[in-house]
């Protein structure tokens, strides 16, 4: 049996991961390893690695990364713990393939202690771009550390092979929130406000802010400008999802708890999961913030997304996402477009330019059957001198 190790280190991520690993585990050909890290493990962040026992998976090896800090120097301790504890868990599991999804630092670690070891990684969602985050450079070194590649559009194709890599190693799945949407059974209004236990209004949000971790101490004041342009909202219901673990995430939580505090209209949650975060969008009108979400998942549910700031910038939006300043006016002036008869009638008619669904079943059918031999060993691929 191949050996598959899918590493997560975040609810996001694993939300994302959800369905492929099930389809490894499920399948008689493949042996499904899972190492979790980072958030999982952290208490300030929900415990999540037990969201994943609960879901049925054994947890096969834990690198605990301490999250104590969101200083520069802490996070770069972070990283040097993971790498020594991933490469001491490759070396007991000695998967024949690693899986891993996107660009967060943690991620980084554990491809670097598996290219060390010569153990293949197969990366999902590269080729993408974030230039107002850290995760930009981490993204692109995660691909020069990979030996697969499963994109999302096929723009990011092309510049997963722009960076070098073979074209016969770059598929064009999709994006794989999709598969929660389309899978999951999501809940009712009354179930939903039951499982929350929030009642929703006449208007609702949901808001995520992360830190743009290549911007100097702006996570407080940037947030404190979306706050001030949520106090104008008349007759809304604001569900908060906590930020991150990047440079100043606790900077904008500590905010977040201060705000609900003072807001009967306002709930806040560490982790969601899921379920109640999907069965969430049913009945929002927008995404809020700079979440990754907004983008990549909003749109199948015919809602808005309000993008602030430099986080997600290069991204590929549908036209249901409004970009706009992180400072109260241009948030304000975004907040009146979201709600225009005009925009909500190009919200309806939007389409989610990740795709339709099925990327796991997509993905999975390819780690079955390529063969792993020699493919350690790479070519760079000259883009100019193909073309």
């Amino acid at each position: 049996m191949r050996k598959i190790c899918v590493i997560t280190g975040s609810r996001a991520e694993y939300g994302l991961l959800y369905w492929l690993m099930k389809e490894i585990d499920a399948d008689k050909d493949l042996k499904l390893q899972i190492i979790a890290t980072g958030m999982h493990l952290s208490l300030e962040f929900g415990n999540t690695y037990q969201q994943i026992e609960n879901d049925g998976f054994t947890i096969d090896n834990k690198v605990d990364i301490e999250l104590t800090s969101d200083s520069e120097i802490g996070i770069s301790r972070s990283m040097g713990l993971g790498m020594i504890g991933f490469a001491n868990a490759l070396d007991g599991l000695k998967p024949d393939l690693c899986v891993v999804l996107g660009d967060r630092f943690e991620i980084f670690s554990a491809v670097s202690a598996a290219m060390i070891a010569k153990i293949p990684v197969a990366h999902l969602h590269g080729g993408e771009v974030t230039e107002g985050a850290f995760d930009e450079a981490m993204r692109h070194s995660i691909t020069k550390m990979s030996h697969l590649h499963f994109v999302a559009s096929k723009e990011y194709k092309n510049r997963v092979i722009q960076l070098g890599e073979q074209p016969s190693r770059v598929f064009n799945v999709g994006g794989l929130g999709v598969d929660n949407i389309n899978k999951l059974k999501l809940l009712s209004r009354v179930e939903f406000e039951k499982a929350i236990n929030f009642s929703l209004g006449e208007k609702n949000i949901i808001v995520t802010f992360h830190p743009v971790t290549l911007e100097n101490s702006t996570a407080g004041i940037q947030f404190k400008e979306l706050l001030n342009s949520l106090d104008g909202l008349k007759n809304t219901k604001i569900i908060f999802t906590k930020a991150n673990s990047d440079t100043d995430g606790k900077i904008i939580n500590s905010m977040i708890e201060d705000y609900v505090a003072k807001h009967s209209n306002a709930i806040s949650f560490t982790s969601m999961g899921q379920l109640n975060y999907l069965s969430a969008l049913q009945f929002v009108d927008a995404v809020v913030g700079n979440s990754s979400s907004g983008l990549l998942e909003a749109p199948s549910f015919k809602i808005g997304t309000i993008n602030i700031g430099d986080r997600q910038k290069g991204r590929i939006k549908a036209t249901s996402v409004i970009s706009c300043l992180p400072n109260k006016n241009s948030i304000n002036n975004t907040f009146k477009e979201l709600y225009s008869k005009q925009f909500q009638s190009v919200v309806g008619k939007a389409e989610n330019p990740y795709g339709e669904g099925g990327a796991s079943k997509r993905i999975i059918r390819i780690i079955k059957d390529i063969s792993l031999d020699d493919i350690i060993k790479k070519s760079f691929y000259d883009f100019k001198r193909a073309s």
